[in-house]
């Protein structure tokens, strides 16, 4: 007889017995649960694996359906199998760049020897549906790093041999479908049938692709264009070729070349050239009176609008900040959540009416007082503080309602300036492997909050899905009013970043079901070669995140 083991299961409180060896497609097959968008992937001692996955020990296992952000991943991951395998069938010569996360999909990049049409695009999204109608199996393969190098350079990837190269791993993972290899980094399913909704449309000049959506799985999430975000990505894509650095493999060959500090140079160059470029531009609007700057968690506002702020003075334009936060209405008077609680990152928490009526008053040249917010009490008090504008004088406010309309209503147009800032995560890991800027901010936050704020990296990735619920709600909707985007992720961040984050992630503990995510970054950021940060200038935005900025905060 077989020797069999436990398995505790989360889904339903049971421990099950399974033979040693098991799937975890087999596991969840005998265990009797109902998961209608799964399972994707699962949970195992608080790593999440793919559904190939051998059990041959006792294990905690929970199982991941389209809900979960783990399981969207390893949907997504799938999804982009299916799509290079496609165009590949179609056209054998050609080049897919999975590239830019906009617009509630993927934009995909194809080179296929003319320029994409509608009818490309339908030919490629009918081969899609073969594919997944066939059943293909979608095996999974695990050799030493050496072959998986030799295999993809014979194939003519180059980017993905030398990422493979530059991780310095013992051992790869590629999948096959069919005759089609290809590497992924993180799981994917078990065979293509498993993809049950998907769209595919020509975009700009190649394709987007779009998967379900995270709260509603039965569904496409809504498209919204996002051609200013876009054109942001496109334009550090044009400098990153200018540098011959496209992807995480040419990082690492320029970084052990020793070509680090020249990558941080030229980087710290090109933000600054896009804040002057920014400036110029509101001093040739005479009628601004008013910058508004918005952005994500940890997407270096604060940095941002102080950089700004120095190129404003060097225009003669002499910037007055002013907080949101100063314009809490009293405690009482403060939204309340779905659960009862303070909503804080409600719009309607601020005094809307006192912003229009004293930024107004401002702008006729007359004396205000400002406003301070006593967080102790929950009551908005007078400051003491009186302001008044002078005629080289603009506003600079920030914060995370700064590009909502309903913020600065009463305000006539001409006078404000939008300036939407986030972390733009633009290198990709290969030509099938982006990366996301959210994990990009939270790896600054991680940083942040434990330097700053004292708070370790497990309830920094506790919070996290409730930050980006807000940021969904009150901040991505009205990113497109920016008249400027600006994008503050740098090119060499993550091999920098990885230093000080390495060791708080690896202190949340795998008891916990913040380790999940913990293990995934720390996977993620071996794929970097460290910079030290010691070539970092003082006045960098990372500087924010890092320690050491010669701004004060």
């Amino acid at each position: 007889m077989k020797p069999t083991i436990q398995i505790r299961c989360k889904n339903n409180g049971q421990t099950l017995t399974a033979p040693i060896g098991s799937t975890l497609s087999e596991v969840f097959h005998n265990a009797g649960i109902d998961m209608k968008y799964g399972p994707i992937c699962a949970k195992v001692n608080n790593k999440v694996e793919g559904m190939h996955y051998r059990i041959y020990h006792n294990k905690d296992v929970e199982f991941l359906d389209m809900t979960s952000g783990s399981g969207s991943r390893n949907y997504t991951r799938s999804l982009f199998f299916v799509l290079c395998k496609a165009v590949h069938d179609l056209y054998p010569q050609s080049k897919v760049v999975i590239d830019i996360p906009v617009s509630k999909g993927y934009y995909v990049d194809l080179t296929i020897g003319h320029e994409v049409t509608d009818s490309d695009v339908a030919r490629i999204r009918q081969r899609m549906q073969q594919i997944i109608d066939a059943k293909m199996p979608i095996r999974r393969f695990e050799v030493p790093t050496e072959d998986a190098v030799k295999m993809f350079e014979e194939k003519g990837d180059k980017a993905k041999s030398k990422l493979l190269r530059s991780a310095g791993s013992l051992y790869t993972t590629y999948y096959q479908i069919d005759d089609y290899v290809d590497y992924y980094y993180g799981s994917l399913l078990t065979n293509t049938s498993k993809i049950y909704l998907f769209g595919l449309e020509k975009y700009f000049n190649g394709l987007l692709l779009r998967i379900p959506d995270l709260k509603d799985p039965g569904v496409l999430p809504q498209m919204t264009r996002q051609d200013k975000m876009f054109e942001i990505f496109r334009e550090h894509h044009r400098w990153q070729e200018i540098m011959g650095l496209r992807t995480v493999g040419d990082f690492n060959e320029m970084v052990r070349k020793g070509q680090a500090t020249n990558l941080i140079n030229v980087s710290e160059a090109l933000q600054e050239k896009k804040l002057t470029e920014i400036a110029d531009e509101i001093a040739s609007r005479k009628d601004v009176k008013l910058v508004l700057l918005a952005g994500p968690s940890s997407s270096g506002k604060t940095t941002t609008c102080k950089r700004l702020s120095i190129q404003l003075l060097a225009n003669g334009i002499k910037p007055l900040q002013i907080s949101l936060d100063d314009y809490f209405v009293d405690r009482e008077h403060t939204p309340k959540d779905d659960k009862g609680e303070y909503d804080y990152e409600s719009i309607y928490a601020l005094n809307l009416k006192l912003i229009n009526d004293q930024f107004n008053a401002l702008f006729r040249g007359e004396e205000i007082e400002l406003p301070k917010y006593n967080f102790q009490t929950g009551r908005s008090e007078k400051s003491g503080k009186k302001l008044r504008m002078q005629p080289n004088n603009v506003l600079v406010v920030e914060g995370i309602h700064a590009l909502n309309p309903e913020l600065t209503a009463q305000i006539p147009e001409a006078q404000k300036f939008r300036v939407y800032v986030s972390a733009l995560t633009t290198i990709l890991l290969d030509d099938h492997n982006y990366i996301p800027t959210t994990d990009n901010r939270l790896l600054r936050r991680i940083i942040r909050d434990y330097k700053y704020r004292g708070v370790n990296a497990q309830e920094t990735i506790h919070r996290w899905p409730s930050v980006r619920a807000g940021e969904n709600k009150w901040i991505f909707p009205y990113q497109e009013n920016a008249d400027v985007m600006f994008n503050s992720a740098m090119l060499f961040e993550l091999a920098v970043i990885k230093q000080q984050a390495e060791p708080l992630l690896e202190q949340v503990p795998e008891n916990c079901e913040e380790y999940s995510e913990a293990y995934r970054l720390r996977k993620f950021l071996k794929y970097f070669q460290p910079i030290p940060n010691r070539d970092i200038p003082p006045t960098s935005l990372l500087r924010e995140f890092l320690g050491g900025s010669s701004f004060k905060y």
